[in-house]
């Protein structure tokens, strides 16, 4: 399997089930079984199921030197995942708080501390041997983004919601990225479209986008051609937090391993429609053998 450098936020998530939305106000609910605390954040939730589908990951992270931080590395312990480049720079570690119905919306409130505002020493990163780097948009990852293409490394990034070509905040990544995935959920045009727009704007090798209920699509700029695989929930859907993270972590593990994205995508929306019967980003994800398994059975 690969060697994968991941940066990206670790935080601590509490999910909270409600009715419906909206939510009516109550002094008092008693959600019981409803409201769970795990660790979680996309660059956590993308080394952990790059973990579990078998591949040698180096995860990149800031964190603060409180509880929760402290929660954060027994979790990464417990993961199998190494600490060793997860620092303690943050006066407090991230959080969030994800109220979700039985229906799988959710709706997300993020706390990132000071993350935004804190550097990664650059001069701690390791790129020796290194197949791949998941670099996520947040913005101690940013000055990595020159270090790898300078090192030859392929650069795999999620921008998750995006709604001009010219945005500010993830031009760099846009720019960067040899895979580079999105949602479709604010895209100012046609998911097809917007495929086309990049290519023309930066030649993105391969470019896979979220529909949600809907599936994905894959686009690959070498042939042109762009693809849609439906989607399917293997079984029933509790929350689809992380489904993106998901997708996107599945999809790299099937295209380094069998080298074609349309496959990788197919397996893709199978492991996130998997995972999305659990209630926490960081839950649900099957093996490699699981995924071949249930790709060979479909």
């Amino acid at each position: 399997m690969a060697k994968i450098i991941i940066a990206g936020l670790i935080n601590v998530e509490t999910t909270v089930k409600v009715e419906e939305f909206p939510i009516a106000y109550e002094p008092v609910r008693f959600a019981f079984h409803g409201v769970k605390s795990t660790v979680s954040g996309v660059g956590y939730n993308i080394s952990k199921a790059l973990t579990t589908l078998g591949h040698d990951v180096d995860f990149i992270s800031l964190v603060g030197e409180d509880i929760t931080g402290q929660s954060v590395r027994t979790a990464l312990a417990q993961a199998g995942i190494s600490d060793k480049h997860v620092l303690s720079l943050l006066d407090e570690t991230p959080q969030s708080a994800i109220l979700y119905d039985g229906d799988g919306k959710r709706m997300i409130h993020s706390d990132l501390k000071t993350i935004q505002e804190t550097d990664y020493p650059l001069e701690k990163l390791n790129l020796r041997n290194v197949d791949l780097a998941v670099l996520a948009n947040i913005n101690f990852s940013r000055p990595m983004l020159a270090e790898v293409k300078e090192a030859g490394i392929s650069i795999a990034t999620d921008i998750h919601t995006i709604i001009s070509l010219d945005d500010d905040y993830n031009r760099d990544y846009m720019q960067m990225a040899d895979i580079l995935f999105m949602s479709d959920e604010r895209l100012p045009t046609s998911a097809e479209k917007w495929i086309q727009q990049l290519w023309q704007r930066h030649q993105t090798a391969i470019i896979g986008i979220g529909l949600g209920a809907a599936g994905a699509l894959v686009g690959v700029h070498e042939t042109q051609y762009i693809k849609h695989i439906p989607a399917k929930a293997l079984r029933p859907i509790v929350n689809t937090i992380g489904s993106g993270d998901a997708l996107f972590s599945s999809f790299l593990h099937s295209y380094i391993v069998d080298g074609d994205p349309i496959i990788a995508m197919q397996k893709a929306v199978l492991f996130a429609g998997y995972k999305i019967g659990s209630a926490g980003g960081n839950e649900g994800f099957l093996t490699a053998e699981q995924l071949d398994h249930a790709y060979n059975e479909t």
